[in-house]
């Protein structure tokens, strides 16, 4: 039984019960899923014997036919507590979700909306990750797929959108660039007239951020039911780390953890403007001229940037940049000293961990986690190539 009552929209609190709808239909605001906690009980003892990265149902608006993913490893990273000087560090390796990435979990919820609202196409922007999980889990639904990504984006995600049978338009330039022309797309795509598209950008419906939230009761639940001290996530649009944060809300309000963890948001300083609105106490303002080698946070006017900035602001977290060059390094020495292969983002939080730790950020026993949203093959070449630039 879920304890699913809804959606609210976040800007003018109007309340819609249609379980598979995007925007609010007053102000056009984004949505959020509402339950009613005080109609579940909700002990620990509730989840054992459940498996899968579905099993807290109760805390979501439906489960979806997915392909396994979620229920990620917490790897130990002992080698990196020693260099920091905290007592744990973990590393949620979100990895190994069916096509390499964190974007996995929330396109299983939101083809299962839009298979619930009668759409027969998913739609987005994206850096790449996106598309290639929105293509999968379209023919996953029996779905079609509309991919817009840069020119920039990776060949490996270009080239697995086109396996999995996604429509894919390649567009010279940025994110920005691909986002503007999918928002031009009914004028470009004459034959988009004919299909119901269904959003599955973040933030263009709820469930994106909401399908993170099981992210943090993994965390929780392999901690033996508390919450670690702090959580380090690399930021782009703002998804992940508003659902972290959601997800953590909502397991103290149930009582089945007491307390929750300072959320920190890392991004590349040549593309960061959830750190800038965090550091200057405002809200986040587009980012100029975005350039970092980090493609999947090269987002310059984040969906979910002030979902984002409130979420680490009420943690009792704050932001931090990142050099492009110390985030490849930190992506090598995680290869390098634990045997783990993770994305540049997670170089991204890595780096910024170690920053955070020199500025007196962690204790000596604090457990912090750190967020690796991708595989790491899909940057190889990037990161070989600054040891190659070293002469490694």
């Amino acid at each position: 039984m879920s304890a699913f009552e809804g959606f609210r929209c976040t800007d003018c609190g109007a309340t819609i019960d249609d379980e598979g709808a995007t925007r609010c239909p007053e102000c056009a605001g984004s949505l959020d899923a509402r339950y009613d906690f005080e109609g579940i009980d909700l002990p620990p003892e509730a989840f054992a014997g459940r498996s899968g990265g579905w099993k807290h149902h109760e805390l979501l608006p439906f489960v979806p036919d997915g392909m396994g993913e979620g229920a990620t490893s917490l790897v130990d990273a002992p080698r990196l507590a020693e260099e920091l000087g905290v007592g744990r560090v973990l590393i949620k390796n979100e990895a190994e979700n069916p096509t390499g990435s964190v974007t996995d979990r929330g396109l299983a919820l939101v083809a299962e909306a839009a298979r619930r609202a009668d759409a027969d196409t998913l739609a987005l922007a994206t850096t790449g990750n996106g598309g290639q999980s929105t293509a999968a889990y379209a023919a996953r639904a029996g779905l079609l797929s509309r991919s817009f990504v840069p020119s920039r984006a990776t060949f490996i995600n270009k080239a697995m959108i086109n396996v999995h049978g996604g429509d894919m338009h390649v567009v010279e330039g940025r994110f920005d660039d691909a986002r503007a022309a999918y928002e031009g797309k009914r004028e470009s795509m004459p034959a988009a007239e004919e299909e119901e598209w269904f959003p599955a950008a973040p933030f263009e419906s709820p469930f994106r951020h909401e399908a993170a939230k099981p992210i943090y009761y993994e965390i929780a639940e392999a901690l033996g039911w508390t919450a670690p001290d702090a959580v380090v996530a690399p930021v782009g649009h703002g998804a992940t780390i508003a659902g972290l944060w959601k997800g953590a809300r909502e397991f103290e309000t149930t009582g089945l953890v007491a307390g929750t963890p300072e959320l920190y948001a890392a991004q590349p300083d040549g593309c960061a403007p959830v750190v800038e609105a965090l550091e200057t106490g405002s809200d986040p303002e587009p980012w100029e001229i975005p350039d970092t080698v980090v493609g999947p946070l090269e987002i310059p006017d984040p969906a979910g940037g002030l979902a984002a900035t409130e979420a680490v602001r009420a943690s009792g977290g704050t932001g931090v940049a990142v050099d492009d060059q110390d985030l490849l390094d930190s992506a090598a020495t995680v290869a390098q000293h634990e045997g783990l292969e993770v994305s540049i983002a997670c170089g991204t939080a890595t780096a910024g961990a170690w920053d955070l730790a020199e500025g007196g950020h962690f204790g000596p026993e604090d457990t912090v986690v750190l967020l690796n949203t991708a595989a790491g093959n899909k940057d190889a070449d990037i990161v070989r190539s600054r040891l190659m630039s070293q002469g490694i």
